[in-house]
């Protein structure tokens, strides 16, 4: 979906209209004009929060013809409707990539889009000067009509939105329109019972309806992720989008099913970070990721670990990897794009209530009391400021460690890494990724699992 392209607030439309009526103090109303097939319209500027330029709008089956769709209004799910539609007036094709000229209005606590030929400028006038509606306006029907004043000699009709979107039809669009995108699920009707979809111009079933509805919110729960927290939706991670969507909707009310803050997002992903992220491992862990590792008889190991972070996840597997391979050399390429965590992970110290952990014996106590990691684990692990997206000039790889990471790429950079997954790795190689990531079976890795924790092999 194409971003929304803010054209101007009310506020600054506002000032722009204040500013070049200033010298007449009798303007005490103000308004929005456009053209509907050439002819003036206008809507009191108090029903107008923005005006902008959107497109590919997403389809909701079985709504009413003149609703084009909804759209992502940075986090805020509202429908759009064609004016030109609602008034039975003759829509010219166009491109269906074409931005259309669009009035965000809220009527009655409701947001909504309206789509307009054109959208010309804002206009000051006397409310004294606004006549009552007259039946010669054929082309719409007078009770949507407020009035009609001339400006500029210019004759703009003035639309009485609370009329129109208050009506019986307008709530019926609002409200189902809304009830539709924001209930993950709606009531569940029989699953042979059939409805019309105009759209495809057959029958077909509430389930597929109700299918097409949840694709509708993920998609945009997908795009609120992105926005938010940088997290993409793919292959990799689209079956956990997909279960937690179905707890989300029963955790949430209708009207809060999609994200509209990074609050939101963050509560969402909550149960997506592998177990212990940015915290010392517990010994069942240590123990489970062990039984995963290969027999491996080489003098020399190289491990790399992208997304490091602090660097609490690299000493951990550091330790692990020397119980397994006591008389193996091993080096840990340890890489993040956050400079700071980085510098200070060689620096990392043991807080007193984890010092005496299944980790204990590769501690020493400094002269303040404070625990830090033995030397023998220190010089096992380089910690390097690095993107992974970027050229990796590692040699052939023993084990990856990546929990996590790869959600936080964009599509085009899982694959790549993925890639170099499989151009890194030696035979008996093994990878692990977040405990909520799955590689793709097109890559041909194998796997096995203990517990929670899963480790890709090349077959």
């Amino acid at each position: 979906m194409e971003e929304n392209k803010v054209e101007n607030t009310v506020e600054k439309i506002d000032e722009q209209v204040n500013k070049s009526l200033e010298a007449n103090t009798f303007i005490d109303f103000k308004m929005v004009t456009f053209s509907l097939a050439d002819k003036d319209y206008a809507i009191d500027i108090m029903h107008v929060k923005e005006i902008a330029k959107a497109g590919r709008f997403t389809y909701v089956p079985n709504t009413l013809p003149f609703v084009l769709g909804v759209y992502n209004l940075r986090g805020e799910i509202i429908p759009i409707m064609d004016l030109r539609l609602f008034f039975n007036i003759e829509v010219p094709k166009s491109d269906d990539k074409k931005l259309q000229s669009l009035l965000i209005l809220s009527v009655e606590d409701q947001t909504f889009g309206l789509v307009v030929d054109k959208i010309d400028k804002v206009v000051g006038v006397q409310k004294s000067t606004i006549q009552p509606p007259h039946p010669l306006f054929g082309d719409i029907n007078i009770k949507y009509i407020s009035g009609v004043v001339e400006s500029n000699n210019r004759l703009y009709v003035l639309l009485d939105v609370i009329k129109i979107f208050a009506s019986k039809e307008g709530t019926e669009v609002n409200n189902a329109q809304t009830a539709e995108v924001n209930s993950g699920i709606s009531a569940q009707p029989k699953v042979e019972e059939l409805v019309y979809d105009s759209e495809k111009q057959r029958k077909v079933s509430v389930k597929e309806v109700q299918n097409e509805k949840i694709e509708v919110d993920i998609k945009f729960i997908s795009e609120s992720l992105m926005n938010y927290k940088k997290f993409y939706v793919s292959p990799l991670n689209e079956d956990w989008i997909k279960h937690r969507y179905e707890e989300w909707v029963k955790l949430r009310d209708e009207s809060k099913v999609q994200l509209q803050s990074a609050d939101d997002a963050e509560a969402f992903l909550k149960p997506f970070w592998s177990q212990f992220t940015g915290d010392w491992w517990s010994k069942d862990y240590a123990v489970n990721l062990k039984k995963l590792l290969p027999d491996n008889a080489a003098k020399q190991l190289v491990v790399w670990n992208p997304g490091c972070g602090k660097g609490i996840e690299t000493y951990c597997l550091a330790c692990v990897l020397k119980e397994r391979y006591p008389d193996a050399k091993i080096r840990i390429y340890a890489q993040d794009i956050d400079l700071l965590n980085v510098s200070n992970a060689g620096l990392l110290t043991v807080p007193e209530q984890a010092a005496n952990q299944w980790f204990a014996k590769y501690l020493i106590s400094k002269a303040n009391n404070e625990f830090t990691f033995c030397q023998e684990i220190k010089d096992s692990i380089m910690f390097e400021y690095h993107d992974c997206k970027n050229t990796n000039v590692l040699p052939m790889i023993d084990i990856i460690f990546a929990r996590d990471i790869l959600s936080l790429l964009d599509a085009k950079s899982q694959d790549a890494i993925l890639d170099d997954f499989l151009e890194k790795m030696k035979g008996n190689a093994v990878a692990f990724i977040g405990e909520n990531e799955r590689i793709p079976s097109s890559y041909g890795f194998g796997e096995k699992s203990v517990g929670a924790i899963v480790a890709y092999n090349k077959e």
